[in-house]
């Protein structure tokens, strides 16, 4: 199982299988064109590559879109990150999916309004990936100058190959998590998806994150 082979053969494993998504390729290429300041392709168009090729799937199979973050704390207005969305959507002409592009700087301007709880500002780029529901979806990849690949995985890789989804309680509330989860089992039913747990779990986990962010 490539879930347990050393690291450094899961990160070529890793980019083996992304590789196989030739729009996930096409994005990171032109993406790496815009010169976004600490960007990253995340969340699902990467690990859900995987599943689809461990499961002998499509590798674009139920990937709804491609998400790309970046991190630019000088300018934290809503026209600043529209004039880079905008700049990004001509960037992206003609690809067969949506790519989202978003400033991870001005996250806790709107969070709380859409998820109900309170976001601290995130530092970097690598902190917000850091904050998705699940650990399994705290993975970033984007293309160095020279073409070599940059991996941020906080986790590891040994869920997302062996399609284990585990909670990752230090922001997201419980219902993300599990709606999220919910649909992602219907199009890969072969995922072992681990409960919520509990609040005192929670808590402890939420205190831990933050003395590490100290």
């Amino acid at each position: 199982m490539i879930g347990r082979l050393p690291l450094d053969e899961q990160l070529a494993a890793l980019k083996s299988a992304l590789a196989r998504n030739e729009v996930l390729v096409e994005v990171l290429n032109r993406t790496a064109g815009l010169e976004l300041p600490n960007w990253y392709m995340t969340a699902g168009c990467l690990f859900q590559t995987v599943w689809n090729v461990v499961t002998d799937r499509h590798p674009t199979s139920g990937i709804k879109d491609y998400d790309i973050f970046y991190f630019d704390d000088r300018d934290l207005s809503w026209e600043a990150e529209d004039a880079v969305i905008k700049a990004a959507g001509e960037a992206f002409t003609g690809l067969p999916t949506e790519v989202e592009v978003r400033n991870e700087a001005r996250v806790h301007l709107w969070y709380e309004q859409k998820f109900g709880v309170a976001c601290a500002p995130h530092a970097s780029t690598e902190a917000a990936i850091d904050s998705f529901a699940a650990t399994t979806c705290c993975l970033g990849v984007r293309l160095e100058p020279g073409g070599r690949w940059r991996v941020y995985a906080p986790h590891g890789l040994s869920d997302v190959f062996n399609l284990v989804v585990r909670p990752n309680p230090v922001l997201a509330p419980r219902e993300v998590y599990e709606t999220k989860t919910a649909r992602w089992q219907q199009q890969w039913p072969e995922l072992t998806v681990l409960g919520w747990p509990s609040e005192s779990a929670v808590q402890q986990t939420t205190d831990l994150t933050s003395a590490r962010s100290m």
